[in-house]
């Protein structure tokens, strides 16, 4: 019976990533949020944390795209961000 547990769980984690970086950050801090509670049962925290482990490496991709393609724009060089 363990193994069909472990299939559940693994089934959740591998739900698709969402499209865009701002729906990925959005379950993201959801999910950070429902972890934090302290209110999910073990087996919930383990999936909620393989999802989490997920979204987290999704959005440092689109960040790591983002930033190549503003180097090649610049020159290859990153300036500072003058906030305006």
């Amino acid at each position: 019976m363990p193994k069909a547990a472990l299939t559940e769980s693994a089934d959740t984690t591998a739900a698709p990533l969402p499209a865009t970086y701002e729906a990925a950050l959005t379950e993201l801090e959801s999910l950070v949020g429902q972890l934090e509670s302290g209110q999910m049962p073990l087996d919930q925290l383990l999936s909620g944390y393989q999802r989490g482990a997920a979204l987290l490496a999704f959005c440092r991709d689109k960040l790591k795209a983002v930033e190549d393609q503003i180097q090649v724009l610049d020159g290859g060089q990153i300036k500072p961000w003058s906030g305006a």
